[in-house]
């Protein structure tokens, strides 16, 4: 299949001229839905309706709200009229927003009025004194996001084709910040042509067609809702389900029966949320076939659930970043079962990827761990305005560091060892704690568990697991965890130290915050011994 060489545009026009009646976007929360016509229809309107407002080609638009209808028809009326989409993390604060605001120089921004207790609106106001690029707010429970369709559906649409015809799909459509775990985040910077094409691939390699029905619980801030889901449904013709306005198992699992969802998406943690469900058997799963973990490692034993209790017998596992727009690896439908348990699969279409010894920057031997690079159509543009950033992470030649250990086997099968940050150097010995927490989830007790290394005056570092219980078990003890992986793991690989928990510190895209257990651990250590955890 050849690369698109067309705008996000130019592919949803196409996409609406054949399938103009079939499902295109369901809004569960609200009851909603539209037939792509319908769907085109109102992306048109509000495309003409901020061209009215004045913006520009390049023009930087926000948007603050969790997953939603409008927050898809902002996605592709932006795309449309060549502005540049800023993606505003549902889970920011003031200082958080007043930074990106400024350092995308965000025009106007859309916005929900409020979420759960984040009181946008509010947090609005506050910060507006002090972002002097942006113009205007638009509340989308308000009256202006209706006046602007109402603007846009009387404006003349031969405005909406002149600004077309001044689009490429090498154009910055998207800016998308990556969670720094230190400092300010920064915004990767996408075109039509890097996340069009990504989305239409990982749709291909899930054999999606018109038929398929997309549930989508993952947010739409990140690329795995936005580009996974939309831009994959819209470039095959599918239908996008918004379960609802954030991530909840039981209506993942209603939407799914009740939409009669062929694909289902998720990080692991959502998957391990649905599968412990109280009522899970009640759910009728019979409509899936495929869908996508990935964001972070998908434990084996949750991965063969995934398949052999939803029903997802051609599930992919996906591994990407933000940064190349998302995905650089996929497991196919035709991969026997134990190659999606234990890789992220091989190199996507149009993609390369290499394995290279992180001192010197050579490629290592098949077989042999080292950093994994990607290069091709997926790379970002680049750091918004942080050209010392972005010269950081991609070379010369145009690879993109990921930051992340891997193996690549003699087939090209990849597979993921950690972060290198995340690697734990203990007496000496290189311990990889993704070996160690796959192996504990083979613990009869564990729901899910996290390993991370921790100061120790003897070894340099220490293991500790952070487990969450089976409901009914009894906590872990480090001397019942000792046991279990006596003789079966080598001594310097079990962990010294257990902390039970009821969930992980968690980004809101769903991975782990590894940094922050450290930070946590670190106190608990040099608290007192009643406050330690369990050694």
């Amino acid at each position: 299949m050849p690369l698109l060489g067309e705008t996000i545009g130019e592919n949803l026009d196409r996409t609406v001229l054949a399938f103009p009646d079939r499902d295109a976007l369901v809004d569960r929360a609200t009851g909603r839905r539209w037939s792509y016509a319908a769907f085109a229809a109102d992306v048109d309107a509000l495309a003409l309706g901020l061209l009215g407002l004045g913006i520009a080609k390049g023009d930087r638009v926000g948007i603050w709200a969790p997953n939603r209808a409008e927050w898809t028809l902002t996605q592709y009326a932006t795309a449309k009229i060549g502005a540049v989409l800023v993606n505003v993390n549902p889970a920011y604060r003031v200082h958080e927003l007043e930074y990106v605001l400024n350092q995308s120089g965000i025009r106007l921004l859309v916005a929900a009025e409020k979420f759960k207790t984040s009181d946008y609106a509010g947090m609005i106001d506050d910060v507006r004194p002090r972002c002097p690029a942006l113009e205007r707010v638009v509340l989308l429970d308000g009256p202006d996001w209706d006046s602007l369709l109402e603007e846009g559906r009387r404006a003349d649409p031969a405005a909406l084709a002149e600004r077309g015809a001044t689009l490429s799909p090498d154009d910055p459509i998207n800016i998308q910040y990556t969670s720094g775990t230190t400092g300010f985040p920064k915004g990767a910077t996408l075109s039509h042509h890097n996340i069009l094409n990504n989305g239409y691939f990982v749709g291909e390699l899930c054999h999606y067609t018109e038929r398929d029905r997309v549930c989508i619980p993952v947010p739409f801030y990140h690329c795995f809702g936005m580009v996974m889901g939309n831009l994959a449904c819209t470039s095959h013709g599918a239908a996008m389900v918004i379960p609802g306005p954030a991530f909840d198992p039981g209506a993942t699992l209603a939407a799914v029966a009740e939409e009669s969802c062929t694909s289902l998406y998720g990080v692991p943690t959502m998957f391990i949320a649905e599968l412990a469900h109280p009522d899970f058997d009640s759910y009728d799963l019979s409509s899936l076939r495929t869908g996508i973990m990935a964001g972070s490692p998908c434990p084996a034993e949750v991965m063969k659930q995934v398949i052999g209790r939803m029903g997802m017998a051609e599930v992919s596992i996906c591994y990407g970043m933000t940064e190349t727009s998302p995905v650089s690896t996929q497991t196919r439908a035709d991969d026997p079962v134990e190659r999606r348990v234990s890789t992220v699969g091989r190199v996507g279409p149009h993609l390369e990827v290499k394995v290279v010894d992180p001192r010197t920057g050579l490629t290592v031997p098949r077989g042999e761990p080292g950093e994994l690079c990607t290069r091709g159509y997926s790379v970002m543009l680049g750091y918004w305005e942080e050209p010392e950033k972005t010269a950081e992470a991609i070379d010369a030649a145009r690879w993109m560091h990921t930051g992340d250990l891997a193996v690549m086997d003699d087939e090209g099968y990849v597979s993921i060892t950690g972060r290198i940050k995340d690697m734990v150097i203990r007496g000496g010995e290189n311990v990889y704690p993704r070996e160690i927490e796959e192996f504990l989830h083979t613990h009869p007790d564990i729901l899910d568990v996290q390993v991370i290394g921790v100061p120790d005056p003897k070894y340099g570092e220490e293991l500790m697991a952070w487990v969450r219980m089976r409901d009914g078990a009894e906590p872990l003890t480090a001397e019942a965890l000792r046991e279990f992986c006596d003789g079966r793991l080598a001594h310097f690989k079990i962990p010294r130290y257990v902390h039970v928990v009821d969930a992980f510190p968690m980004t809101v895209t769903g991975k782990v915050r590894k940094v922050e257990m450290r930070e946590m651990a670190a106190r608990m250590l040099n608290a007192s011994p009643s406050d330690a955890p369990d050694a």
